[in-house]
């Protein structure tokens, strides 16, 4: 369990980010939902989590590709909530194109918000951590870091350098009691993702897209208590994708 705890969770507005945000909620921990886009979305995710799970929830505009915002963000949100315990960075962008047409505008754009972003949230939460010798970095990676995915090179790009920044991570927070995980999603169905599901369908074993809840499920149990020993870990929730 959760309780007393609080979680940050970046692009918690919709898909896996809202699912990932009430799962926390679910489990006891006070939410802070990090959006970029809609703050009705933002606000309507923090009012279910607040009425079911009676727990506090607030939402904060952030653009985490700024490194500035992300300091200020997790300044206010220590303030309102009392600290941070928990970081899921989940917030991304596409912007596919095939490499040979790609703008420097989409693949920096993707690089920025996926990749820098992990990284402006690390640190900006960084002190936090290290001054309770204890926390749970988690971030939301992809099968596409470990496959490659053709008109995604940005994309995939920015995932795998979200694994390597993971395991640098873990390997320098773990003497200070810090655990920094990444998940791999497969084909989940969001708003995004919905009409592609047939075309993917069939090069998964397990033949069904995933569910965001079936990701904030494991992104909760490594948050948990019960996943103290395992950090600098890759997870791969694909329904077989990568094998």
């Amino acid at each position: 369990m959760l309780n007393g705890k609080v979680a940050v969770v970046t692009g918690g507005s919709r898909g896996i980010g809202a699912a990932v945000a009430e799962a926390m909620a679910k489990n006891g921990a006070d939410v802070a939902v990090i959006y970029k886009g809609s703050a009705e979305k933002a606000q309507a995710v923090c009012d279910k989590i607040v009425e079911e799970y009676k727990v506090k929830a607030k939402c904060y505009c952030c653009d985490v590709a700024v490194t500035k915002e992300c300091a200020e963000t997790v300044a206010k949100v220590i303030e309102d909530l009392g600290g941070v315990d928990i970081l899921v960075n989940n917030a991304g962008i596409t912007k596919d194109n095939l490499l040979v047409s790609m703008s420097e505008e989409e693949f920096d754009a993707v690089i920025n918000t996926n990749l820098k972003g992990c990284f402006n949230m690390i640190k900006a939460c960084s002190r936090n951590f290290i001054k309770k010798k204890a926390g749970k970095i988690i971030n939301i990676s992809s099968v596409s870091a470990l496959l490659g995915t053709a008109g995604q090179c940005n994309y995939a790009a920015s995932k795998a350098g979200v694994i390597a920044l993971t395991k640098t991570t873990a390997r320098e927070f773990a003497s200070r009691g810090i655990c920094c995980n990444a998940i791999a999603p497969g084909f989940i169905t969001t708003d995004m993702t919905s009409s592609l599901e047939d075309k993917y369908l069939s090069s998964i074993p397990l033949k069904r897209a995933g569910k965001p809840e079936e990701v904030a499920s494991l992104a909760a149990f490594l948050a948990d208590s019960a996943s103290d020993y395992i950090t600098g870990e890759v997870i791969r929730i694909d329904g077989g994708l990568a094998i």
